[in-house]
């Protein structure tokens, strides 16, 4: 029987900007832009395609994930697969976009949808939080009522209790039966935490996202936590999951720290293993984002895939949000 020759691959890289309808604030940062690696594998008669937003926190910028990228692209264009690009780069959105379009381009060349070759069952729509950023609590309150009533919101603190505990009081004022959720993005201490926690109980939030600064999780052993905490900054990759056992309740998932589909999906099984609750989250990447996202989406408690819905344009066809919903068409991303 004759050897079936091998297609070669090619790579395209390219970078595209998505200004925001108003900056975003959260602790310690205000962005105006999403910046995002786009990664297309070709084989010739199928193209696989895959973004990155990259990791602020962690100097992950449009830069670093361009170079990151390149540095591989012999590799790529020489062979290598989805499973040798885990060890080929690190964690990071260029590893991201990358193993991304490596899951585009296989469920292309296989006619099959990506959550098929992922072992998944067919993805259903996913009740997703819409974010409020930090600003002032009237405004937030006012900006919490615009949502549709289904729609669990997650609201951004900045490490100002006084300012935190207003902007949560607004909110639930102004939301008295919607699920929320609050991100401290690392603004608080392990002696400004204990003011919050007794308000965000007390006003019926769900979760507590980040309270401190990554590597200060040892801070946590000991603490009686009131309402479950979420680890993000704190639950970078696979490595860091297990670390999370006492000290949070879930883990926060986000393509773009772990570097992808393939790593996400381990995170979200180990994480079940460990007895610890999974959420899904993102970079406020474009749809593009979302779609691996959302796959992840069907094995969490909580998803947090609203970046779109920040951006002064997004891609055609997107994500669509109805009724407090995520649901995405295959068309985006990862369809035979």
């Amino acid at each position: 029987m004759a050897t079936q020759r091998i297609r070669e691959l090619t790579l395209d890289l390219r970078v595209e900007r998505f200004p925001y309808h108003q900056p975003f604030r959260i602790s310690g940062h205000v962005f105006t832009e999403t910046a995002l690696l786009v990664a297309e594998i070709s084989d010739g008669m199928h193209v696989g395609r895959g973004e990155g937003a990259g990791v602020y926190y962690l100097g992950d910028d449009i830069d670093h994930m361009v170079a990151e990228a390149e540095r591989v692209r012999a590799a790529i264009e020489g062979g290598a697969t989805r499973e040798a690009l885990q060890q080929l780069l690190p964690p990071g959105g260029a590893r991201n976009a990358l193993d991304c379009a490596f899951w585009d381009l296989e469920a292309k060349q296989a006619g099959r949808p990506a959550w098929a070759l992922a072992g998944l069952d067919a993805p259903k729509p996913l009740r997703s939080t819409m974010t409020l950023g930090a600003d002032r609590p009237e405004v937030m309150a006012k900006a919490a009522l615009a949502f549709d009533p289904a729609t669990p919101v997650k609201v951004k603190l900045t490490g100002d209790v006084e300012e935190d505990i207003a902007r949560v009081a607004a909110i639930r004022a102004a939301r008295p039966d919607a699920w929320i959720g609050v991100d401290a993005n690392q603004g608080y201490t392990i002696e400004t935490l204990p003011e919050l926690l007794p308000v965000l109980v007390a006003h019926g939030v769900a979760v507590l996202e980040q309270p401190l600064r990554r590597g200060r999780e040892a801070d946590l052993d000991g603490l009686v936590r009131p309402l479950p905490f979420a680890a993000d900054e704190s639950a970078v990759t696979l490595g860091d999951t297990a670390a999370l056992v006492g000290r949070f309740d879930v883990v926060n998932i986000k393509l773009d720290k772990c570097g992808g589909l393939t790593e996400g999906l381990a995170i979200a099984h180990e994480a079940r293993r460990l007895g610890l609750e999974v959420m899904v989250g993102n970079m406020m990447g474009s749809s593009l984002s979302m779609a691996p996202s959302y796959l992840v989406g069907q094995l969490c408690d909580i998803v947090d895939l609203d970046g779109p819905i920040f951006l002064a344009r997004d891609r055609e066809p997107g994500v669509v949000y109805h009724g407090g919903m995520i649901d995405c068409p295959e068309a985006i991303w990862g369809g035979a």
